[in-house]
């Protein structure tokens, strides 16, 4: 098991909690979480980084996430992933890392399109989980996500994860618990803020054009949960028309949270995908 280690770096003019594992000699994997209130790189990716020995792994909590700033961000999607983007590219030249693999979950598959084609250098190897950012209509379970503010109870959390997963068993006795602990991230007043920020109503989509995608040049693995209620199969159904190097692979039993529900299985697709590039 690789221990994970933390620390707070200035990216930018921001600070951001940035947890690594690994060799500091192997390749750079870059790991981006999503968005549900109360996200951080832990609670997306610790089984990951903590089995994955053959790679240098960094999983930051995006900016206006967790424990990293929490800034001002301008209101809507574009805006804030394009400011996130910017931390991220501030973070890797801090680290001194001039180019790695990225791996993005959600919202974190739309800031890594953003990266890739904004400053397609420094990147490598791409994994898109039941990424945004395609022109589908938002689903009933991702409105309920963005509106979760609305009433912030550990009741609405336990709600809330029974649909971001295909099965809550697989948390055993642990749901109550998980959820509570989730809220209390949640409701902090300053993660509070960055998710309605995120979220501002009225705000425009943000959709990459089939245009914009065609001239990404990296191999693209996107990985879908059959049962994802959040982020439709349509989604990446749509990168992988458009991607030029891409393939789809869609996991059974799985929902939004691939990486978590189907851990060994997008582990191993993951070691397959990224050392083909090795």
């Amino acid at each position: 098991m690789n221990p994970i280690t933390s620390r707070d770096v200035l990216a930018g003019e921001h600070l951001l909690r940035v947890y690594e594992a690994g060799d500091p000699s192997a390749p750079t994997i870059l790991w981006l979480h999503g968005s549900g209130p109360g996200a951080g790189a832990l609670s997306n990716w610790r089984a990951l980084l903590s089995t994955m020995p053959s790679y240098h792994h960094v999983a930051p909590d995006l900016l206006g996430y967790a424990d990293s700033e929490h800034p001002d961000l301008p209101p809507g999607v574009p805006a804030t992933v394009a400011a996130r983007a910017a931390s991220i590219l501030a973070l890797l030249d801090e680290l001194g890392l001039a180019k790695v693999h990225v791996v993005g979950n959600s919202m974190g598959g739309m800031i890594t399109l953003r990266l890739l084609l904004e400053a397609p250098e420094r990147f490598d190897r791409a994994i898109l989980m039941g990424s945004g950012g395609a022109p589908v209509p938002p689903t009933e379970d991702l409105i309920r996500m963005v509106t979760f503010y609305r009433e912030p109870t550990p009741a609405t959390m336990q709600d809330l994860i029974g649909r971001f997963v295909h099965d809550t068993a697989m948390f055993g006795d642990r749901l109550q618990e998980i959820s509570e602990d989730r809220t209390a991230v949640a409701t902090r007043l300053d993660v509070r803020r960055s998710h309605e920020a995120t979220f501002a109503p009225g705000g425009e989509p943000l959709v990459y054009t089939a245009e914009q995608l065609a001239t990404i040049t990296q191999e693209v693995l996107l990985v879908h949960g059959r049962e994802d209620r959040m982020i439709p199969r349509e989604a990446s159904w749509y990168f992988e028309e458009h991607l030029p190097n891409a393939q789809l692979h869609v996991l059974p039993h799985a929902g939004h949270w691939v990486q978590i529900e189907q851990v060994e299985r997008f582990r191993a697709l993951a070691e397959l995908f990224l050392g083909e590039g090795a």
